[in-house]
């Protein structure tokens, strides 16, 4: 099946419906002491010259740790190579974020990089 995706439908700072929901959930963590401070598109960073890359959220963790959570309901592949070149070049920990159906038990899975 090949669907197409709208993209950049939103402005710069504005959360789409799985963002907001992801977002409460980091809300959530905070206020258990799990994250110490989030943000919606916290960082930019320079993968080459004329190329940025823009996580969903900037994420300090718990234990201190920087981390940058790209949050998706569909991976197109240039968003993949960007988070692949991001964790190759910074000193953070990458996390993606995908929605999962509700017939799989809904919520989000989580992917390393």
């Amino acid at each position: 099946m090949n669907r197409s995706f709208a993209l950049g439908r939103l402005k710069t700072g504005e959360m789409n419906a799985t963002e907001r929901d992801y977002g409460a959930i980091l809300s959530q963590r905070q206020n258990a002491g799990e994250v110490l401070w989030h943000k919606f598109e916290g960082l930019k960073l320079r993968l080459a010259d004329k190329t940025f890359y823009t996580p969903d959220f900037a994420v300090m963790a718990a234990d201190g740790v920087m981390e940058c959570h790209e949050v998706k309901g569909h991976w197109q592949d240039d968003a993949r190579v960007k988070i692949k070149v991001a964790a190759a070049l910074y000193p953070f920990r990458f996390i993606a974020v995908k929605r999962q159906a509700k017939r799989d038990g809904g919520g989000f899975s989580v992917e390393a990089f």
